[in-house]
């Protein structure tokens, strides 16, 4: 589908086809979800899908995930009318944290941290990123909001993979994401059909 086609009847997940597929090898994370962002209607019908299940709750802030996260998140807080808390990975905050490890999807070990002077008991956070393929780095944002006494709302991404870290989160914790039924099997093999019919150009 051309980068800028917005159908007529826009479904839950139409957009999911703009996604594009990784060419660059294993070392990399195997698509990439972000050039549906560059559609204006894709990147506002992403965030309604993924806000449709909290409508009736009580949100006081959303927490988007370095790096990616932050783009969707932040989207979602604009919508919303709240504020955005990024949750970082270490060494980028030059205020007091607070930390924890983690692995990311690639089985790297890591640190998180997010700043102490925001998440307080009685707050009630959204959790957004991008993706959750193993679920190391959710688990990981969701311990740090949780230590500092706030209330994990709910979860929000793109994707979850049905991954034992993916079915975690979805057992434990409210959450959303864009993907329908019938391509959820696809999320867990991680590639789509619509792959065959891309064009970098």
């Amino acid at each position: 589908m051309d980068a800028l086609a917005v159908p007529a009847d826009r479904q839950k997940g139409w957009y999911l086809s703009l996604m594009a597929p990784n060419t660059k090898g294993p070392k990399f994370a195997w698509l990439d979800p972000s050039r549906l962002y560059c559609n204006s209607q894709a990147l506002a019908d992403c965030v309604k899908d993924l806000l449709s299940p909290f409508h009736n709750d009580t949100i006081d802030l959303v927490a988007g995930i370095d790096a990616m996260g932050f783009i969707l998140g932040a989207s979602v807080a604009t919508s919303l009318g709240k504020g955005f808390l990024a949750i970082r990975k270490a060494g980028h905050l030059c205020i007091e944290t607070q930390s924890q490890p983690y692995s990311d999807y690639s089985g790297r070990e890591k640190t998180m941290e997010v700043r102490v002077d925001v998440l307080k008991p009685g707050l009630r956070v959204l959790i957004v990123d991008q993706w959750i393929e193993t679920g190391g780095t959710m688990k990981a944002a969701i311990e740090l909001v949780e230590k500092l006494g706030a209330t994990v709302v709910g979860v929000a991404a793109v994707a979850i993979e049905n991954s034992e870290g993916g079915k975690w989160i979805k057992e434990n914790y409210r959450f959303s994401h864009c993907i329908p039924e019938e391509l959820q099997s696809q999320i867990d093999q991680q590639h789509l059909d619509s792959f065959k019919g891309f064009k970098s150009k």
